[in-house]
């Protein structure tokens, strides 16, 4: 009988990818800044690059895919524009309804982001300018 090589390198199925995934499941889509802000308010700490080295790997395994990539103007500290990428499940996602990110976003009220809501935000902004 033949034995087995180890496989080398990171293993293919994550704990945090997964947790990623159950994330996404409530959120529906979901930007990495605030995916990982809801990830360290539930799960243990990790740094957003781990967060974001998950996402591209999500990418890869067709667990997490590209929803779509928004331009939003602002005076930011690195200059006045932003590009977010927002993610939503994949083909090949299995979340398994954790009820700890279901039970935090029904607690924080977490809205979907619409477009009604971010034109209100945009105008609230510059209300207060004045």
């Amino acid at each position: 009988m033949k034995r087995k090589k180890p496989l080398r390198g990171r293993p293919e199925k994550s704990p945090i990818r997964q947790n990623i995934v159950e994330i996404l499941n409530y959120l529906e889509q979901g930007y990495g800044y605030q995916i990982a802000k809801i990830y360290n308010e539930i799960f243990p700490q990790v740094t957003q690059r781990s967060i974001y080295y998950h996402l591209h790997k999500g990418i890869f395994t067709k667990e997490i895919k590209v929803n779509q990539i928004e331009e939003e103007k602002g005076d930011f500290s690195w200059g006045s524009m932003v590009e977010k990428t927002y993610y939503s499940l994949g083909a090949n996602a299995q979340p398994n309804g954790e009820e700890r990110v279901k039970t935090y976003l029904q607690k924080q009220k977490w809205k979907k982001p619409t477009l009604q809501n971010r034109f209100t935000s945009l105008v609230d902004k510059f209300r207060r300018a004045k």
